[in-house]
């Protein structure tokens, strides 16, 4: 008989890289060392009981490319390890779904990525529908450009209200020693109207990993355990042409299924400002919640991690006593098309 589903887990440990705008010569394995060497540090922890990464082939510009990457994590004597060709914010759904079966009590979640090996823009255009849409060539700017014209036009925002989103991510990007240090948005010509440069997440290399722990085992790795209160994924139609742009229903499923009313902080996987808007709207985030106060992904954008890291700086607020219940949330997919949103919370914040 299967022991019962532990619902008491939490994130104890978060370490990312200083994310760069361009590849400075190390391998994806030399990037993600360092983190992986440090996390070990910090949690005392040399294995794991589950080890689960998120990465891309295409930015590799090789098959299996996640199975280099486990020499450094170390896989002998083997270890139960799973890989998502996503960003590692699923894999820390995974890793969330094994602890709850209640067989093991830590995982570790990594992800990482090169954007700058490559053109990013027309590699993710191997995510569309390979029949209708891949081989149009359509880029991830030109269709969040059509996105962000279809909000504008429906809400009523003005470009000026896109500016003030990427001017405010950057200069709380500047306060974060981990993000790249932009300058205030200038007078920049339309990248794809009517998105300027400033308005699309910069290419970025990076890594990024966190350790969850289960029941007491969380509280003897971590002063504050920041707990997960609430997770949940959920996704639109593959073709943007049959839903409606403008808006996220999957991010607000999957807000109301894992309970983001009440949050201090929201960490938001906004790859475009315009992003930002949509999601505030329909995860019911207020003035009062403070969006993406380490800059988010308008500061660094490491592929791959760029999710994860949004749940490991929320957990960070719950860390360091700054925040009692926070939110992280990720994207996948053109326009918003898959969202995964996670509570967190300190142990007197239920």
């Amino acid at each position: 008989m299967s022991a019962p589903l532990s619902t008491d887990i939490a994130v104890v440990a978060f370490v990312q890289t200083e994310h760069t705008a361009e590849a400075a010569g190390a391998s994806e394995v030399e990037l993600l060392a360092p983190v992986i060497t440090e996390i070990k540090e910090r949690t005392g922890l040399n294995r794991f009981g589950f080890t689960c990464s998120g990465s891309n082939d295409y930015l590799a510009g090789a098959p299996f490319s996640f199975v280099s990457a486990l020499d450094t994590v170390g896989a002998w004597p083997p270890i139960s390890e799973s890989h998502v060709e996503m960003d590692a914010a699923w894999a820390l759904y995974e890793a969330w779904v094994k602890l709850r079966h209640g067989e093991i009590d830590t995982a570790l979640v990594y992800g990482f990525g090169k954007s700058s090996q490559g053109v990013l823009p027309e590699i993710m255009t191997q995510q569309l529908d390979p029949y209708y849409l891949a081989p149009l060539g359509v880029d991830q700017v030109s269709l969040a450009a059509l996105q962000a014209r279809a909000y504008l036009e429906r809400s009523g925002a003005k470009e000026d209200d896109l500016r003030a989103v990427a001017a405010r991510s950057r200069r709380a990007g500047r306060d974060n020693p981990f993000a790249l240090h932009l300058p205030d948005p200038g007078d920049e010509g339309y990248d794809v109207a009517p998105l300027r440069p400033y308005d699309v997440a910069p290419i970025t290399d990076g890594a990024a990993a966190v350790v969850l722990a289960r029941g007491d085992r969380a509280r003897e790795l971590c002063e504050r355990p920041a707990w997960i209160r609430g997770i949940d994924h959920r996704s639109e139609a593959h073709s943007p042409g049959v839903r409606d742009l403008s808006r996220s229903e999957a991010a607000r499923l999957a807000g109301e299924r894992a309970g983001a009313a009440g949050v201090e902080v929201a960490e938001l996987h906004a790859q475009f400002s315009h992003e930002e808007l949509i999601l505030r709207e329909a995860l019911g985030l207020g003035e009062d919640v403070a969006v993406n106060p380490s800059g988010g992904p308008l500061s660094a954008n490491p592929v791959m991690s760029a999710g994860l890291i949004r749940i490991g700086e929320a957990a960070a607020r719950i860390h360091d006593g700054s925040a009692a219940r926070t939110l992280g949330h990720a994207t996948s997919g053109p326009c918003l098309q898959q969202n995964l949103v996670c509570v967190l919370s300190g142990d007197d914040h239920g």
